[in-house]
C-alpha cells in the first residue's frame, strides 16, 4: 500500500526542469503564474476547468448551527464560500485502476 504524502511545489518545479528542460527559475515562475491564474478565477467566483483532470468549483455554503465534537457545544457557523474539486471521469478511472494494480 502506498504511503500518504504531499507533492510539493519544489517537486513540481523539479519535474518541469527535468522533463521539459526549463530553468529552475523559469519553472518556478511558470508554476506560480498558473496557480495565480487559477486562484484569481476562483476568487472571482468562476469555475476552473482543466480538461482530463477536473473542475475547481466555488460553492456557497449557508450559515448553520454546528457542534464542537469535543465539548458538544453548539456554535453558529457563518455563511462562506468554499472551493470544491470534481475530478474528471478520466482521472477517476486512473485513480481506480492504480488501486487495483497494487
Amino acid at each position: 500500500m502506498q504511503q500518504d504524502r504531499a507533492v510539493t511545489r519544489a517537486e513540481i518545479m523539479d519535474s518541469l526542469v527535468r522533463e521539459i528542460g526549463l530553468t529552475r527559475q523559469d519553472s518556478g515562475e511558470l508554476l506560480e503564474r498558473v496557480l495565480e491564474l487559477i486562484s484569481d478565477d476562483l476568487t472571482n467566483g468562476n469555475t476552473v476547468k482543466l480538461a482530463r483532470f477536473g473542475n475547481f468549483v466555488v460553492r456557497e455554503k449557508n450559515a448553520r448551527v454546528g457542534r464542537n465534537p469535543k465539548t458538544r457545544v453548539e456554535a453558529e457557523i457563518s455563511a462562506r464560500r468554499v472551493v470544491a474539486f470534481r475530478p474528471s471521469p478520466l482521472l477517476k478511472q486512473r485513480v481506480d485502476e492504480s488501486q487495483s494494480n497494487d
